[in-house]
């Protein structure tokens, strides 16, 4: 069989019949994208290919006008799904981004706002790096100064908890600054983008002052909700809700379709903070999670880090063998930070004896912090400060929300 990219296909498998779009082959099966949206793998012997019907005369493209009268937000792109649409010569996902292809693509974001685009670059959130958060930061900061009155970031959800605290860290903002991705692609009929892109219009044009990611609120199209940018983690693989606030509620939600933006008595609001840029970061830094039976040498592997951020057990534990490992970096001047791997508490090292060696070992507590959070944190406080006691109390002080207070006033 001769089936070349985008020809029409019909494909029979248990019994049903299918119609289809032949996208390309995987050794002797081939990808076919159906016309549910999905795409399926078969062996190509099952797929028979259809007559193709004539090309409709492709239209002509009609500029469109952006109402003046309405807010004006920035779309930042760093590789988001919004607005992507399916290329049949590759089967891949792309993303159009001019603000006509956004508004083509999800007409309804017209009524919300007028818009300014630009694509700082296009990767896979896994390859998102501490270099691209200070160039993201300071787009954001540039479209402020410019008269942004809201930023929405579209991003892929891998890596968006990182890349919106270390914005969070880095800039002080007077205007919503609203991450947002998908968690399902434009091509499937259960794809979540449009719906969090227009909640996520709707948020960067509310009363809310700081950076949070909004997505689905629940499997169900009827809320999504916003996300403390330094209290969020990804729970799931691939459900739409897969973002959940850690230790406590979301600061708003938007209600859909009807747009209402409900904010939480702590959110904070817009206008409450001045524009302000501190994009210093000191990469050299490392997140390591303790198990039982870890072997020592591990610890020692990060020897020459200027930061290490430790995920330990419970209060903030590893096992006692791994100590004389820990003391020996921080001696040799890398800053331990300890948090936990509990989902929800705070790091405490003074009930057991392995926490008060871990403090004599030269740790310092990282409260309730997520671990994840710490890390990027941590980069922003070498980044800022050299002395070690301000270096402790930075990290132990409650800059975005991270804390739910100052550690050092209690210690």
């Amino acid at each position: 069989m001769n089936l070349n990219n985008s020809d029409p296909v019909t494909v029979e498998f248990a019994g049903i019949e299918m119609d289809g779009i032949f996208i390309n082959r995987s050794g002797e099966h081939a990808i076919v994208k159906l016309s549910s949206g999905y795409n399926i793998c078969v062996p190509e012997s099952l797929c028979s290919p259809k007559e193709k019907t004539a090309s409709a005369e492709k239209p002509a493209v009609i500029p469109l006008n952006q109402d003046a009268s309405l807010p004006l937000l920035s779309i930042i792109s760093t590789g988001g799904t919004i607005a992507s649409t399916v290329d049949y010569r590759t089967g891949a996902v792309s993303s159009k981004f001019t603000a006509e292809d956004i508004l083509r693509s999800i007409p309804e974001l017209a009524g919300i706002a007028r818009y300014h685009t630009l694509q700082p670059f296009q990767v896979l959130s896994e390859n998102m790096n501490p270099a691209m958060w200070q160039e993201l930061t300071r787009n954001i900061h540039d479209e402020i100064l410019k008269g942004a009155q809201g930023i929405i970031v579209t991003h892929g959800t891998d890596t968006m908890l990182y890349s919106a605290a270390a914005v969070s860290f880095m800039l002080s903002t007077p205007v919503p600054i609203i991450f947002v991705g998908a968690q399902r692609s434009a091509d499937r009929p259960s794809s979540d983008n449009a719906m969090n892109a227009i909640c996520s219009a709707k948020a960067a044009v509310s009363d809310l002052g700081e950076v949070v990611i909004c997505m689905h609120a629940n499997e169900s199209d009827t809320k999504c909700a916003l996300h403390r940018a330094t209290r969020v983690r990804k729970n799931h693989t691939s459900r739409r809700d897969a973002f959940q606030s850690i230790g406590r509620e979301p600061v708003g939600s938007i209600e859909y379709p009807e747009g209402t933006v409900v904010l939480a008595k702590d959110a904070v609001l817009r206008g409450t903070k001045e524009l302000r840029l501190s994009d210093n970061l000191v990469s050299n830094c490392g997140l390591l999670q303790y198990y039982p039976g870890m072997n020592p040498a591990v610890i020692d592997a990060f020897k020459g880090y200027k930061g290490l951020v430790i995920a330990g057990t419970g209060l903030g534990h590893v096992g006692t063998d791994c100590i004389e490992s820990i003391t020996r970096l921080t001696a040799s001047g890398t800053t331990v930070i300890m948090t936990s791997q509990c989902q929800a508490g705070s790091v405490c090292d003074r009930v057991y004896e392995t926490g008060r060696d871990l403090l004599d070992a030269g740790v310092i507590e990282g409260g309730s912090m997520l671990p994840e959070v710490a890390l990027v944190k941590l980069m922003w406080v070498l980044g800022n400060a050299t002395r070690k006691e301000d270096i402790r109390r930075l990290m132990q002080t409650n800059l975005k929300g991270e804390l739910e207070y100052d550690l050092w006033r209690c210690a």
